[in-house]
């Protein structure tokens, strides 16, 4: 039981030191933050993320929450950069280097080229006397007291210092940019995310596949549009090319049923006049919630004019999965 005890312990001891190391950069976060954000807010290229071992898997998160977040960004691997793909850097571009110690050799062997190259440098380091940071543009204090590991090796509560200081500076950005809920469904497109953030823009039928017509159009006629766009209903225009109504499936059984000539007949005479519509702009979830709600398959797509610019079929909101 005092082994289970002490294990306990010593994972709540882990835990204590890396929360303490994140709370510690608070008092520390100064106006070389603000010129970190400044900087890259000002970048014409992209942010380049590079560290070595456990740094260099924070560099690759950073990278991407940057990237998800509205600023462009990559991870380079040190190693590789002096290989070759130091080539992917270029002048207009703003350098992130992950380094504790701030004297890893991987990393301040790049600072030569990449100060030719003429890329700024924003450096995480715990060393503000280290070569890295003498050598960067802006150095970002991310130094700890000591790591959680009990030998003090392996990289643990520095880790989780360099994390949450590029959290805070990707997020700062995002702030700072006006990055939006719908901007971040953009760069979301899968998932669970994006198929929340879905519009009906995104998923109508629009082009041949939106067959529209006038009100003058006779049945036979918009049967023939309708089935050459494989689609299950037409919008129907007035003179204006706002949206007057629409044929469906529906329409045609039901005037079928009263046994007249219908297919010679005027669209305009047997469409469903006023139909439910929605604008491009709104979520695809509100437009299969009024499909749900009015028991219908087709949802015409409108501009700000009323005219006709797509189609949403519940099969396709489905098989997007849309919710």
């Amino acid at each position: 039981m005092k082994k289970n005890k002490s294990i306990i312990d010593r994972g709540k001891e882990v835990l204590r030191l890396e929360a303490e190391s994140i709370l510690s950069l608070i008092p520390r976060l100064d106006t070389r933050f603000a010129m970190a954000v400044d900087m890259i807010l000002k970048c014409k290229g992209r942010v380049v993320v590079t560290g070595m071992g456990k740094p260099g898997i924070i560099a690759k998160k950073l990278a991407a929450t940057l990237a998800s977040t509205g600023t462009p960004a990559l991870s380079l691997h040190p190693a590789e950069a002096v290989h070759g793909d130091l080539g992917m850097v270029t002048r207009e571009d703003v350098i992130i280097a992950i380094s504790n110690s701030g004297e890893t050799e991987e990393i301040t062997k790049l600072i030569p080229t990449i100060r030719k190259i003429g890329a700024k440098l924003i450096s995480f380091t715990g060393d503000m006397a280290s070569t890295l940071a003498r050598n960067s543009d802006i150095v970002l204090d991310i130094g700890v007291k000591r790591e959680a590991c009990p030998l003090g090796l392996a990289p643990t509560a520095s880790v989780a210092a360099s994390l949450a200081m590029g959290d805070a500076l990707a997020l700062a950005l995002s702030e700072k940019r006006g990055f939006n809920v719908e901007d971040y469904a953009f760069f979301h497109p899968g998932g669970n995310i994006g198929r929340k953030f879905l519009k009906a823009e995104d998923l109508m039928r629009h082009g041949k596949a939106n067959p529209i017509t006038s009100e003058n159009t006779k049945v036979k006629e918009v049967l023939l549009i309708i089935t050459r766009a494989r689609a299950g209903a037409a919008s129907i225009i007035n003179k204006k090319g706002e949206l007057a109504g629409i044929f469906t499936d529906g329409d045609l059984r039901r005037h079928l049923e009263k046994g007249q000539k219908l297919l010679e007949r005027k669209v305009g005479e047997v469409m469903t006049r006023n139909p439910k519509t929605i604008r491009g702009e709104c979520l695809a979830s509100l437009a299969l919630r009024i499909l749900r709600e009015k028991k219908i398959d087709e949802l015409p797509v409108i501009d700000k004019r009323g005219r006709p610019i797509g189609m949403l079929d519940v099969q396709d909101l489905l098989k997007a999965g849309v919710v």
